[in-house]
């Protein structure tokens, strides 16, 4: 029964910050990057919370944690997807900044269509070598 109020309380937790913000931007009593930045917060409590608790359980178990490759190929897989959203998140930024830069640089020159094109590639690329490194530490678990 424990397991499953474990279980619960991220989902629980994350779901209710999301209607909080949701409220307070429609009622306009905060700001959207108010609402950004607490929704980044209660990731990383729940983040931290998930990861406390299935060390503790590891700890409070027979099998010694350094010796466990099931924790090692949990954590290796923590790792990729933290460098893939990371960067995906990076280079969604880019592209965000980027791409009206080109649009507006194209209007007024056609010509700049080629140059333009190349920064937005740029910010792209920062996602491809987030998903080549998680690749990379996926192979070598």
């Amino acid at each position: 029964m424990l397991e499953y109020v474990l279980l619960l309380v991220p989902v629980v937790f994350l779901v209710g910050s999301v209607y909080y913000a949701y409220k307070n931007v429609a009622l306009g009593k905060k700001t959207r990057k108010a609402a950004l930045v607490r929704q980044v917060a209660s990731f990383a409590i729940v983040g931290t919370f998930c990861l406390i608790t299935s060390l503790v359980a590891m700890a409070a178990g027979d099998e010694s944690a350094a010796a466990n490759p099931d924790l090692n190929k949990g954590i290796s897989m923590i790792a990729a997807a933290l460098a893939t959203g990371i960067s995906g998140i990076g280079g969604g930024i880019a592209v965000g900044g980027a791409a009206p830069a080109a649009i507006g640089a194209t209007s007024e020159d056609p010509k700049a269509f080629g140059k333009a094109l190349i920064f937005v590639a740029l910010g792209e690329g920062v996602a491809l070598y987030g998903l080549l490194v998680s690749i990379l530490i996926i192979s070598n678990v």
